[in-house]
């Protein structure tokens, strides 16, 4: 019997050995986390009505839109800023 209770101990430190090995060897780097950006102002696309995030929308004279395929589809030309 106490043979056995030695055994349980030695296999339950390598256990825990091994397991502090593997969880060093797949944790990733540590990363700072992104800005919140919170939240954003969306804006139709003149074209088909998908709503895109402001900055991400092309503006062109008539409205504004998705993309630039929606823009040149509807005949406008870009406005620069």
């Amino acid at each position: 019997m106490k043979y056995l209770m030695v055994l349980l101990v030695i296999l339950f430190v390598v256990w825990l050995w091994k397991r502090g090995h593997s969880l060093k060897a797949h944790t990733p780097p540590s990363q700072p986390a992104p800005p919140d950006t919170g939240p954003q102002t969306m804006v139709a696309c003149f074209h088909c009505n998908t709503h895109v995030p402001e900055q991400d929308a092309v503006r062109g004279a008539k409205g504004i839109y998705c993309s630039t395929t929606h823009l040149h589809v509807s005949g406008d030309r870009p406005i620069s800023l």
